[in-house]
């Protein structure tokens, strides 16, 4: 057993050190959309709980916290829309815990533009317009995430990992398949928590196809390059957390939390620049009253603008929740900086934790 673990990690130290050596060829942002986040409490946090992740939800932020689920059954789904509504955003998770020393769940997430009108065949062979020719298409991503959580032998230590199926389609234009690791570890001591989350920690590779047979004659009239098949590499994004529980008297309690996001696709910008390693920080604080009303808010996503002279943006969020016999419903209003009605964006989840025992199941 120790001979596999010493092989299998130096198979990702060598990936790793790979990885740095194309981080220049690399593209940045690829398989974005698996870095927005989930659920509305982590939105209004600003994204900061890789340390404080508990519920379903952890089998996105933190797989090792999946061990923490007070119950044997769990059920998440959430929505927000992007945009002014013209995105969709959606995920939807179940976890087990079958016994006290290990988890596991599946999870999925889409991000996706639908009822894109095609007009490539506006206009029939005589050159007459038809509206009754335009058809729509949607372009979406998906990825499939199967998680797996156990404590170890030192006391409130977890680790844990995803495999995950990932799925982009451009309507009838293009597609693509890839498949990633996540690897995580959890740590709980007193009133902190540590949490550190490896995303893409072989790298992550997307097999793109393009079917542009009805295209070339546009691509051709517009003098741009027909695309060929190709891959994308997600290089390993590492997210470092910190957490402190704080209690005011026996009713009223608080959270803090720190995460550090360092990246290795280049220079970012973010609040700590560089090649190939940038760090982008984000703090985020809860405040409950009996664990029952929950109220956070926090500041990310720090950035260094020119434009007016040189000065620092950051992006303010905020949120409530409410849990009551295994049912939590959180909500978040995000960017709170660009109050717009493209610039913010509203963020609902609902989580559903029972024992897979009839007498044990919370009655609504």
């Amino acid at each position: 057993m120790k001979l596999k673990i010493t092989i299998f990690l130096l198979l990702i130290q060598f990936s790793t050190v790979s990885n740095w050596v194309v981080a220049k060829t690399a593209p940045k942002y690829s398989n974005e959309f698996l870095s927005i986040g989930v659920g509305a409490r982590a939105f209004a946090m600003s994204n900061a709980t890789v340390a404080s992740a508990s519920g379903v939800t952890s089998v996105y932020w933190n797989p090792a916290a999946l061990v923490t689920l007070n119950k044997s059954i769990n059920l998440g789904l959430m929505h927000s829309e992007y945009f002014a509504g013209l995105s969709q955003y959606d995920f939807g998770a179940i976890a087990f815990k079958p016994d006290e020393n290990s988890s596991f769940g599946i999870s999925l997430i889409r991000f996706g533009v639908d009822n894109i009108p095609n007009t490539l065949a506006l206009i029939d062979n005589d050159g007459n317009i038809r509206f009754d020719r335009i058809q729509s298409f949607s372009v979406a991503d998906y990825a499939v995430t199967f998680t797996y959580a156990r404590r170890l032998a030192i006391k409130g230590l977890s680790v844990g990992g995803n495999a995950k199926i990932i799925r982009r389609i451009g309507g009838d234009f293009a597609s693509a398949w890839g498949f990633g690791i996540d690897l995580a570890a959890h740590y709980q001591v007193d009133k902190w928590q540590f949490g550190v989350m490896a995303r893409d920690i072989t790298t992550t590779i997307n097999s793109w196809t393009f079917y542009t047979d009805n295209l070339e004659e546009v691509f051709k009239m517009t003098g741009n390059v027909i695309p060929t098949s190709s891959t994308e590499i997600t290089l390993p994004r590492f997210i470092f957390g910190a957490a402190r529980t704080f209690n005011f008297g026996k009713k009223w309690g608080a959270l803090a939390e720190v995460n550090l996001d360092l990246t290795t696709d280049g220079k970012r910008n973010v609040l700590l620049k560089g090649d190939p390693f940038s760090i982008d920080p984000h703090l985020g604080v809860e405040f409950h009253y009996q664990k029952l009303i929950f109220l956070r808010a926090g500041i990310g996503n720090i950035q260094q603008e020119y434009e007016g002279g040189k000065h620092y943006t950051m992006q303010p969020n905020m949120g409530i929740g409410i849990s009551y016999r295994g049912v939590t419903v959180d909500y978040a209003l995000t960017d709170l900086g660009n109050l717009s009605a493209a610039g913010y964006s509203h963020v609902f989840s609902l989580t559903y934790s029972f024992d897979n025992s009839k007498g044990n199941r919370p009655k609504l």
